[in-house]
C-alpha cells in the first residue's frame, strides 16, 4: 500500500558563481522572486542535500528528511559531507550549485551536505532542449522536488520560465517512476532503462 509522505517546507539554496550570462540565469531569476538564497562562497552556502552530478548516489525519495532520519539509510561518508550538521537539517534544503557547464568540474562542488546525483532527465530550456542531463539550474531543483515528492513547489519554481512546464512534460513519466522508488538503487535501475533507449 503506498503511503502518501507528508510534505515539508522546501529552502532553496544556490552557491552562485557567476559565471553565466546573467540574463539567461535561472538562479538570478529564482532569487529575485525569493524563491532561493544566492550565496557567493561555499563557506556562505548551508549545509543541505547537495545537488552533485559527480557525486556516487542518485537523489532517491529515502533522502527526504522524514524518511532518512527514521532508517538512517543513504547517507553519504564522502570527505564533502557535514559532519557536525544536525539530522534535522538536511533534506528541508536543496542546495545547487549555478555555473557554466563548462566549469563544473568536481572541485566546484565542494560544498558542506549530503551529494546526490540526479538521474536520467532531459533539458527543455532553450539552450539545451532535449539534451540528457544537461539542465539549467532550475531544472536540476525541480527535478529534484519531483523525486521528493514535492511537486507542487517544483511547479513552483519553474512557473516563472515561459518554458518551464515543458520541463514537466517531457520528464513527465520518469520524473514519477522516480518518486515512486524507494532508495539510490531502485532510481539507478530505472535511471538505466533510459539510457539504454537513447
Amino acid at each position: 500500500m503506498l503511503v502518501r509522505r507528508v510534505p515539508f517546507p522546501v529552502e532553496v539554496h544556490v552557491r552562485y558563481e557567476g559565471d553565466d550570462d546573467p540574463d539567461k540565469c535561472t538562479a538570478r531569476k529564482l532569487a529575485r522572486f525569493d524563491l532561493a538564497e544566492l550565496h557567493r562562497s561555499a563557506r556562505a552556502t548551508p549545509s543541505g542535500v547537495v545537488l552533485n552530478p559527480h557525486a556516487e548516489r542518485a537523489l532517491s525519495p529515502a533522502d527526504r528528511r522524514d524518511d532518512s532520519d527514521a532508517s538512517g539509510s543513504d547517507t553519504d561518508d564522502s570527505a564533502t559531507a557535514d559532519a557536525d550538521s544536525d539530522d534535522t537539517d538536511r533534506t528541508e534544503r536543496l542546495i545547487a550549485l549555478d555555473c557554466s557547464w563548462e566549469t563544473a568540474r568536481e572541485e566546484q562542488f565542494a560544498i558542506r551536505g549530503r551529494h546526490r546525483a540526479l538521474p536520467f532527465l532531459v533539458a527543455a530550456n532553450p539552450v539545451n532542449y532535449g539534451t540528457p542531463f544537461q539542465l539549467t539550474t532550475v531544472e536540476a531543483l525541480a527535478g529534484a522536488c519531483c523525486i521528493l515528492d514535492e511537486r507542487e513547489h517544483a511547479e513552483r519554481l519553474l512557473a516563472k520560465f515561459r518554458w518551464g512546464h515543458t520541463f514537466l512534460e517531457v520528464n513527465d513519466e520518469p520524473l514519477r517512476r522516480y518518486a515512486d522508488c524507494e532508495d539510490s538503487s531502485e532510481i539507478v535501475a530505472v535511471q538505466e532503462e533510459y539510457l539504454a533507449a537513447e
